[in-house]
This record gives C-alpha cells, structure tokens and sequence, in this order.
C-alpha cells in the first residue's frame, strides 16, 4: 500500500484490531436462543456499546428489537454543518455447523497461512472492527470529518426483521446523507469491490399430509400415500431438468450486464467436486445475481439410522427462495406456495407458511458518494480500479433503508470475499483486506465530506 498517513495509522492499529476481533468471536452470538445462550449475543452487544463509549460516541444505546434482539446505536458528532453518514454492520452470526469438521475452534481466532479464523471473522464483526479501525484512523490524522451514526445489528442472519421494524417505527433515528454497509465484499480478494444488488429472499415452511399415522411398508406400501414421497415430488417440481429454478409464473431468463464470474473461478470458489456440473442456464453471473434460486434448506423426516420399514403420514420441508433485483418478495412468495399446492401430488394435504422475508436492493452507482469510495478505493488498492458486482445474498434491511430515506446514498462494501467461506465451516478473515478496506472507508468519509 502507498505511504500515507491515515494507511500508516491503520498499519500501526493491526495488532489491536487482531485483538479485539479475537474478543468479539469468542461470543456465541448465535441469534437463535434455542440454540445458544442470549447471554452470548448479549456479550457481544455490550462489547460493541463499550467500545463505541470508549471512542467518544454519544447516545449509545441498546434498542430492544421486536424479535427480541437488540441492536447497537451510537452517535459522533463530527464539524458543524458536515454530513452524517450511517456506519451499518452486525454482530450476530450463522451457527458453525459441524464444530467437529473445523480445523480450528470455530469462536477462537486462530491465525493460520496469513488469514483469521473464526466464525464471525468476516461475517460480520469483522465489519464491526474495520468501522472501528477507520474512525481511530482519522482520529489520528486531523479528525472525523462527519457526523457519524453506528448500527450493529443482533439479528441479520435469523432474517427476524427486528432492526427493519424498529427502524419503521423510528425513522428518525438512521437518518443519514449516505449509509455505508459493511457487509458485503471484494469480487475477489485484491479487487476494490462496492455490491450494486443484492437479491431478495423469501422462506416457506411447507407440510404434507397423508395418513392418520405411519403404516407398515409391507402391508399398505403400493397403495398407501406415502407423504414424504409427495414432498420429494414438490421439491423436485422446482427445478429443470438443468437445475433451473422452476416456479409456475415467475421469471428466470433475467440477465447480468457488468462484471462476470469465470465458471472455472466459480468452481473453485463453491469447491465443487470434480466432475459435478454446475446447474441452470445462462453465464454464473446470470445464475447467481440475477435470476431466482430455491434451496431446500431442510427436510423433516426420519434419519437413516434408526428408521424403520414404514409409510411416512407425515414430511415437513423449509424451503428458500432468493428473488432478484426488479422481483417483489411478496409477489414471489405468493407464486411459490400457489406452486406447491399445485405440485402436491395424489391429493395429499399440503400447509404453507411464509416464515421470513427481504425484498431485493439495487444501488445507485452514480451517485456521489459512489465517486468519493471509487478514489478511495484507487488509494487503499494501488493500481486497481473499483469494480461494481452483484451479490447473491440477502440484506433486507437494505430496501426497507431505501424506502425509509429514498434520497440516501447506500453503499455496500466489507470483508466476504470468495476465500472468507461465510456461513461456511473455517470461515475466515483476510488481514491484508482488513486493512485495506479501513483504510478505503476513512479515506471514503474524507472525500465525501469534501465533495
């Protein structure tokens, strides 16, 4: 990185933001309570108001969110009459699946060939100590040039909808010139990245029906309806022969103009197994960032082991759908559960319940605000010039910040890049984009606050 005296700052700082991430992993704050102690997330919640206070933030706040959550606020009042911008990120995280196939505690960093592990690293508290880094970085070299606001949300990855409420019901307190997402990613790592869309997401429980109780294979199976066979023959009427999300009236032949995803760095990236081929139609691009995707997140139904030589009465399925930019969530909910019922096979009883949902975001890459990240950006990445992409995944707080405050400049930027495997087991942080993009995000508020 060039020399300059906010990148030395950051430098110099490394040590103690290892630190200080190290402290906010080891919190399980797992937004699902049935799952992991609320103490957990609440540790972590009052880790993130300490630090904030110790900054010199005002208003620092708790707020209890109305699915039970809280989420942490705090202000710092920058020069008279200077804009405001709104510093988002989150703190809770996806449970680590199998701990045991981690090769590393999943809430212990752990450095390992020149990247942090750790689940959280950088999904999202990683997001939460890189806002950190850029405002001790401009502390120390003349100032924060803005107001600023901090949001770190409790409960992004349950899609609960508890800071999208609360910010509803109090629209005054996010108000903002330009908001700053951190949670989103570089392209590639060493690819100055800002994330243009985001597609939206719906989640449907579904339920079939078909006997009083499980019967004797032997005795009723041929006649008797087999629910578990039923739900197979829904699960499978949503896809194409190709893989192809397949839902009776709503599109999928959308395509995307822009930056492209080679197939073979797709591959590598998914870590797919040699010889499986990728599904659906069109370039990665299309498939990932805009058209629709269903995933079958989980089924219910008896385990191998242990089952017996019965009909199933009953199957239970939690599927996924993620909507493209221009696709209502709501329109595209109500597609899905018409499509269920009309795949529902041999008349059995079929429930549907919408459990979760985001509309998609599209942002506005020539705005201002876009101008002042792409220099900062050109500055913290030597050489390389920022990049607009797609993402796949959701941020429904995004749309419900778009409709609150429409003349609002919203930016995406943060710390998942390909190699972080979010959600995923040895999930990770790169040092070097740490770094780098603190470094783009103080030089991003100076340049805005001048522009």
């Amino acid at each position: 990185m060039s020399s300059n005296p906010v990148a030395e700052t950051v430098a110099s700082l490394m040590p103690r933001a290892k630190a200080e991430l190290a402290e906010l992993v080891a919190f399980k704050s797992v937004a699902d309570f049935d799952q992991y102690p609320r103490s957990e997330s609440e540790g972590a919640a009052n880790w993130i108001a300490d630090a904030l206070r110790s900054e010199g933030f005002q208003d620092v706040a708790l707020l209890d969110t109305p699915d039970g959550t809280q989420s942490v606020y705090g202000y710092l009042p920058g020069p008279e009459g200077a804009k405001t911008v709104l510093l988002y990120a989150h703190y809770d995280v996806q449970p680590p699946l199998d701990e045991a196939a981690w090769t590393t505690p999943p809430f212990e960093l752990v450095e390992r060939d020149g990247r942090w592990y750790g689940r959280g690293s950088a999904d999202c508290k990683g997001g939460v100590v890189m806002h950190l880094l850029a405002l001790r970085a401009l502390k120390a070299n003349g100032g924060v040039p803005v107001h600023v606001k901090v949001i770190v949300e409790g409960s992004e990855e349950q899609g609960t909808g508890g800071l999208e409420r609360y910010a509803e019901a109090h629209p005054e307190l996010l108000t903002a010139d330009t908001i700053v997402i951190g949670d989103a990613g570089n392209f590639r790592a060493g690819l100055p990245t800002v994330t243009a869309t985001l597609r939206g997401m719906t989640l449907v429980r579904v339920q079939v029906d078909t006997l009083e109780g499980n019967l004797h294979s032997g005795q009723f199976g041929g006649a008797a309806p087999d629910a578990l066979a039923a739900l197979i023959r829904v699960l499978d009427s949503l896809r194409a022969k190709d893989g192809s999300t397949t839902v009776d009236g709503l599109a999928g032949e959308a395509a995307w103009d822009g930056l492209q995803y080679e197939e073979q760095a797709f591959r590598e990236d998914a870590k797919v197994l040699d010889g499986v081929e990728l599904i659906g139609s069109g370039t990665v691009a299309d498939r990932v960032w805009a058209r629709p995707a269903v995933t079958v997140l989980g089924i219910d139904c008896p385990p191998v082991v242990g089952a017996t030589p019965s009909v199933q009465a009953s199957a239970r399925a939690l599927i996924s759908l993620r909507v493209p930019p221009g696709v209502d969530a709501v329109g595209a909910t109500k597609l899905l559960e018409a499509h269920i019922e009309a795949h529902t096979p041999w008349g059995a009883r079929v429930r549907t319940e919408s459990v979760g949902q985001g509309q998609a975001f599209r942002a506005d890459t020539s705005s201002p605000a876009y101008a002042s990240m792409a220099e900062a950006m050109g500055v913290a990445y030597p050489g390389q010039e920022m990049q607009s992409a797609g993402m796949g995944g959701s941020i429904p707080l995004c749309n419900t910040l778009a409709s609150l405050y429409p003349d609002t400049e919203i930016l995406l930027i943060g710390l998942s890049e390909p190699e972080a495997q979010i959600h995923a087991v040895n999930e990770s942080v790169s040092p070097d984009e740490l770094e780098r993009l603190s470094v783009a995000e103080a030089l991003f508020l100076r340049n805005y606050a001048a522009s």
